[in-house]
């Protein structure tokens, strides 16, 4: 699975269990980037795309289970350490700002390779960073 998730400056994810930010412009890029396979999320990621989901995307609470080798999990709220033996990559996208945080992103990029970086203009941020990592 690759994993996709939002972090700020200090890799936070979460403050308080809930989302530090979001973008409609990452939104759509994630879409974009996911859509020749398949993209997995639960619920509460869901809830956030106003726009309407594609085909491609899959809503289940189990999402990290069910994924295969290869598909794209969007975890905002869910525990990842259990899964990181079967976490072939990571999208990070860097929020470029310091928020509140209680909840970071647990798993260590020290076992995974930057291929590519790229920044963008969000529609809520200035500048979006992603950062590509493979195992």
């Amino acid at each position: 699975m690759i994993v996709i998730a939002c972090v700020d400056n200090k890799m936070g994810m979460l403050f308080n269990h809930c989302r530090q930010s979001q973008d409609r412009v990452l939104r759509s890029h994630i879409l974009e980037v996911t859509k020749e396979t398949r993209l997995w999320m639960n619920g509460y990621s869901a809830k956030q795309f106003k726009e309407g989901l594609p085909s491609h995307v899959t809503v289940a609470e189990d999402f990290l289970s069910q994924a295969a080798p290869g598909e794209f999990c969007f975890a905002e709220n869910t525990e990842l350490l259990p899964w990181e033996r079967q976490t072939e990559g990571i999208i990070l996208y860097r929020w470029n700002r310091d928020y509140p945080a209680d909840t970071v992103f647990p798993l260590d990029l020290s076992q995974f390779t930057l291929q590519s970086t790229q920044e963008f203009p969000g529609s809520s941020h200035k500048t979006i960073t992603e950062e590509v990592y493979t195992r």
